[in-house]
């Protein structure tokens, strides 16, 4: 589902200096397969997410997405395709603390602009699915950081997503959230999602849900 071919980038900070995040990567992901990328900071794990998420462009190489050669997508394009197939779930969260828990998680239906039964309907669709409905109407700022969590994953769902994208998940959360979040991973794998994260949490290290764990070290796949 997922191919990267002999991927660089590079980042050019000024005339004098350049970081390589990636080196000649070659990545293969299958459709509805849990893939954990391992790594210290900086490493080049959240460039990857970026370069599958047509947030970035790699300096070489191409990135494809079900035979769709997303590196080269136009900005218009790009934009579509992340609204349509990609559901992100960021390190810390993302949300608007002063809007509700439903304004946060309808946000990225806002581009498409559906009619309000279809816009009601996914709503309530993932507020049941990860029990946060009696949230609903609460300002994510006085949320509990579980919660928090719980509303950012229902937004990154609501779409109904192909491909969930999450970049260190659970370094905000204690043992506990963390497992819970594990928990949640679960159910989005037996839906057929495609997942990516990229962490280096070792409570996903030995899980049996993860189909594959790729280690990344200076901008190389080890």
């Amino acid at each position: 589902m997922i191919t990267l071919k002999n991927v660089s980038k590079i980042y050019e900070l000024n005339k004098n200096h350049n970081v390589k995040a990636l080196d000649n990567i070659n990545l293969h992901i299958k459709e509805g397969e849990l893939v954990v990328l391992k790594g210290v900071s900086g490493s080049g794990k959240s460039t990857i997410l970026s370069l599958i998420a047509a947030l970035t462009k790699p300096t070489e190489g191409e990135v494809l997405v079900n035979e769709k050669r997303i590196s080269k997508l136009p900005d218009n394009f790009a934009s579509d395709y992340r609204q349509q197939d990609i559901g992100f779930i960021f390190q810390k969260y993302n949300l608007i603390p002063t809007l509700s828990v439903k304004e946060n998680i309808l946000l990225p239906l806002v581009p498409t602009n559906p009619k309000e039964s279809e816009a009601q309907e996914k709503l309530n669709r993932v507020l049941e699915q990860f029990q946060i409905a009696h949230k609903k109407d609460e300002r994510v700022r006085n949320l509990s950081g579980g919660e928090q969590q719980r509303v950012a994953i229902a937004r990154a769902h609501v779409n109904n997503p192909k491909i969930i994208i999450a970049d260190e998940p659970t370094a905000n959360l204690d043992e506990q959230l963390s497992l819970d979040f594990i928990e949640i991973l679960k159910q989005l794998k037996n839906e057929g999602k495609t997942i990516v994260i990229a962490t280096h949490d070792p409570l996903f290290f030995d899980l049996e849900i993860v189909d594959k764990i790729i280690e990344v070290k200076a901008g190389k796949i080890l």
